[in-house]
């Protein structure tokens, strides 16, 4: 495993996306993402952050996200491995978990 560490980033907001009625919030997206990649994945060198569109940090990169979402670029919740985005509105895993092998993140098994 590269000791580089993979960056996950979830852009949302508090309230749910008009286009996922009944899915969880972009919070709770961010939870279940941290629970599920411990669960499956050795994540020593796996770090999140969560950006709320309403209010991102006073970054170029943050702000540019923020605002395709607000325009309807993307739904969120909106998840990026390493600025790569996998997911958006209601995310699967399977995509992300790809991109986490690709960079290198080791299954629980291979300890």
């Amino acid at each position: 495993m590269s000791k580089e560490k993979v960056k996950i980033t979830v852009y949302g907001a508090e309230q749910i996306c008009a286009s996922c009625v009944g899915a969880p919030g972009s919070w709770d997206t961010y939870e279940w993402l941290q629970a599920a990649i411990a669960r499956k994945y050795v994540s020593d060198h796996v770090e999140y952050e969560y950006i709320d569109v309403e209010s991102p940090p006073d970054m170029e990169y943050h702000r540019k996200y923020a605002q395709k979402i607000q325009d309807d670029e993307y739904l969120y919740p909106l998840v990026l491995v390493n600025d790569k985005i996998v997911a958006e509105g209601i995310p699967r895993l399977k995509p992300i978990y790809q991109e986490l092998e690709k960079q290198g993140v080791m299954l629980q098994e291979n300890k």
